[in-house]
């Protein structure tokens, strides 16, 4: 029992050193009840957790988005601010998956922190929802290549959501369309991100805010530990609002899982790195700016002996 707790000890240490050597910049870590100096990204905004040693990171251009990693998949208009408006329209559904590719030759990405900020313009429908404000932006990870009903294998994704309406929740998708989850992780995490809205129920003209998506594998890669953070007045003040943990038995629909044999178990537990990270909405006209996308040093899990949290300065 000793030399269990020393060995807990020691790599808690072993951790909290690791952390105080690789954060650097003006934002604050909280570890161990001492505020520490915490990194930033390319645009000023506080990582949550340290990017690994030697791993990818991606930050948009915001001068010229599409550089070869990054693809919107349709067209984006550059507003006045400088930030870029994206709907889909040109694909006539007002579907929107924007990918983060990774580079030939390069690791694919596994455990990540997702980033951007968005702003709601306005929206166009509600399918399959009961209402406008139903409507979800997403980050997702641990996502394959481009999938079709031919190819159904490839479309696997975790997805950290935010709904208009200020909830926020996960969904896990281990076949394309069939291999859905229910939402779970739910939470109300902030006032609605729009409320103004018509008498035809189409919703307008909401604010900026910051969602952060973090997904990353525990126990060894036998399980997954998701996070969502959201910094609600672009503020660059991170709140942790939702976290889950899939160490099995989280389902996707009996009904319609048996369609496609991709050799995975219905409630299979998506711990590979994957080539594709991306940001979606349905049925949404919003504006995005600071997007990234880095490969991080996922965080010891006893949280008996270290807790990391993050506030600003």
């Amino acid at each position: 029992m000793l030399e269990d707790i020393s060995a807990r000890t020691i790599c808690a240490a072993i951790a909290i050193l690791t952390i105080l050597t690789s954060l650097s910049g003006s934002a604050f870590a909280y570890v161990n009840g001492s505020a520490i100096s915490a990194s930033e990204d390319v645009f000023g905004i506080t990582k949550i957790y340290p990017t690994k040693e030697g791993g990818r990171e991606w930050s948009i251009n915001m001068d010229k988005p599409a550089d070869g990693v990054f693809d919107p998949r349709t067209s984006i208009e550059k507003e006045p601010d400088s930030s870029w408006r994206v709907s889909g329209h040109d694909n006539g559904k007002y579907q929107v998956r924007m990918n983060v590719y990774t580079p030939k030759g390069e690791e694919e990405w596994k455990n990540v922190e997702i980033t951007g900020y968005a702003k709601v313009v306005r929206t166009v429908g509600h399918e399959p929802h009961e209402s406008d404000i139903d409507n979800v932006l997403q980050w997702y990870g641990r996502s394959g290549t481009e999938h079709s009903d031919s190819d159904p294998c490839e479309g696997t994704s975790i997805k950290g959501r935010i709904h208009l309406d200020g909830h926020v929740g996960w969904k896990k998708e281990i076949w394309h369309t069939g291999g859905y989850t229910s939402e779970r992780g739910i939470e109300k995490a902030t006032d609605p991100l729009v409320s103004n809205h018509t008498s035809e129920g189409r919703y307008y003209n909401g604010t900026w805010f910051g969602f952060k998506v973090i997904i990353y594998n525990i126990d060894r890669d036998s399980a997954v530990k998701m996070e969502l953070y959201i910094d609600e007045h672009a503020t660059n003040s991170w709140r942790k609002v939702s976290e889950l943990v899939d160490d099995g038995g989280w389902y996707a629909d009996a009904k319609k899982f048996g369609k496609a044999d991709c050799g995975r178990s219905r409630d299979e537990i998506l711990t590979e790195a994957a080539p594709v990270v991306a940001f979606r909405s349905d049925d949404i006209v919003w504006d995005f700016k600071d997007l990234s996308v880095r490969e991080i040093e996922p965080p010891m899990q006893d949280s008996s002996l270290l807790q990391f949290t993050v506030f600003s300065q």
